[in-house]
Order: structure tokens, then C-alpha cells, then sequence
């Protein structure tokens, strides 16, 4: 199955841009909880959620979620749901974000149908190549440096690990959005755009930011730079 994303006007057959370029994702060991992150990261100007509650039960995270649903609708931004199908088909979410040992993306696609946004976590070719035949939406790949944010961390990839997997992608034409994930800064931005990422994801980020939109202010200027230009 070929991924639906469809490449010249970067937006699903089901009407879902994918993916926004600039991407939040929760986080457990923060100073403030993950209803707080959510908001604190729309009224940033991120307009791409994820909810990732890796500590918490099923019926926390779907407590969570729906309330997080609000509040994304309530500023028009997007709300995916890590590892959690049925949680994220439970509360009607947007979307899924699968990691390398959850669900299927074939599976998820089954229970949640077409209409919803499914994205896959790589560190390697052989994961993308298999989300996208399996029909994901977007790709997370990294990480691109050591990060706190995830338990379970796989092989670093750093800048020249990105560069080479979007060449091999380049050659193989395979054209799905690709997001640079794991232990992301400002001045990273840039290279990783560069090397052909279709856009960045954080946390600790913007979460510990002294001025959290002048900081997504200023990554959506560089942003600009390289998809306006």
C-alpha cells in the first residue's frame, strides 16, 4: 500500500496537512503536566500536539486526551496520540504516532480508518521503507542527539546519519514527510532542513523556553526560509 501523502500539495487524500513543520511533543519529566504542555504549546503558535504519556495507564491517558482535544480544537491545532490506538480512536483523535516495538501501521489504518493521520518511528531505511509500503503518513526519525525525553533510546543518527537516509530516500524515490526527532535545538534547524527534513519535533524545548513564542516565532522564520523562498 503506497502512502497516501501526496507530494505537490503536502496534504492527505483525507484533507490532513501532514506534517506540520514545526511538531510538540509531551513530556513526562517536565515542570508542569501534560494538559499544561498541551496549551502551553498552542498558545506558542505550534500547531502540531502529540501526547505522549509513556507512564500512564490507558484510562489516564484517554481522560487526558479528551480534555487535550478541547483544547487543541479551541486553537485549530492538530491532536495524535503516541502508541495508543484505541485510546486515539476512543477520544476521535487526529491521529496516531506508532514507535518501532507498538502496533502495525497497517493495523492501526484498519482500526482507525483512512480519515486519520498515522505517523511511524524510524532510526533506520528499513523502518521507513516498511511505514511507508504499510501506508503511514509521516515519518519521526531519529534520534538526531542524546535526549532524556525517551527511555528506550535508539542508535544516535546526528547530521550526517540524517543526510544519508534522505539521500538513500532521494535515490529510492520515496517521497514521504520526514521529521527530525530527539534532543532537537534552535541551531539544528537549519542543517536539518537542509539536509531535506520536512520539519523538526520537540519538547524540552519549548517547555523550558524563558519566552516559549518568541522561540517558535523565531524557528518559524527559518522555516520560511527554506519552504517560502
Amino acid at each position: 500500500m503506497a502512502s497516501t501523502f501526496r507530494e505537490q500539495d503536502g496534504v492527505r487524500e483525507g484533507g490532513w496537512r501532514v506534517p506540520a513543520s514545526l511538531y510538540f511533543i509531551t513530556m513526562d519529566d517536565a515542570p508542569i503536566d501534560h494538559l499544561q504542555q498541551v496549551e502551553f504549546a498552542c498558545r506558542a503558535g505550534i500547531r502540531w500536539i502529540q501526547l505522549r504519556m509513556k507512564q500512564a495507564s490507558d484510562e489516564e491517558v484517554r481522560s487526558i486526551a479528551l480534555a487535550a482535544k478541547s483544547i487543541c480544537a479551541a486553537f485549530g491545532c492538530t491532536l495524535i496520540i503516541d502508541d495508543r490506538v484505541v485510546v486515539a480512536a476512543a477520544v476521535d483523535a487526529d491521529g496516531v504516532h506508532l514507535g518501532k516495538e507498538d502496533m502495525t501501521v497497517s493495523e492501526a489504518r484498519r482500526l482507525l480508518g483512512e480519515g486519520k493521520i498515522i505517523g511511524g518511528t524510524a532510526n533506520v531505511v528499513e523502518d521507513i521503507l516498511e511505514h511507508y509500503r504499510q501506508g503511514a503518513d509521516y515519518i519521526g526519525l531519529g534520534p538526531y542527539r542524546y535526549t532524556t525525553t525517551k527511555k528506550k533510546l535508539s542508535p544516535i543518527l546526528g547530521l550526517e546519519g540524517y543526510r544519508q537516509i534522505m539521500n538513500r530516500l532521494q535515490q529510492e524515490q520515496i517521497h514521504i514527510p520526514v521529521v527530525a526527532i530527539g534532543g532537537i535545538g534552535v541551531e539544528d534547524v537549519a542543517p536539518l532542513l537542509e539536509a531535506g527534513l520536512a520539519g523538526v519535533a520537540f519538547s524540552g524545548m519549548l517547555v523550558h523556553a524563558d519566552n516559549p513564542k518568541g522561540l517558535v516565532e523565531a524557528l518559524e522564520l527559518k522555516l520560511k526560509k527554506y519552504f517560502l523562498c
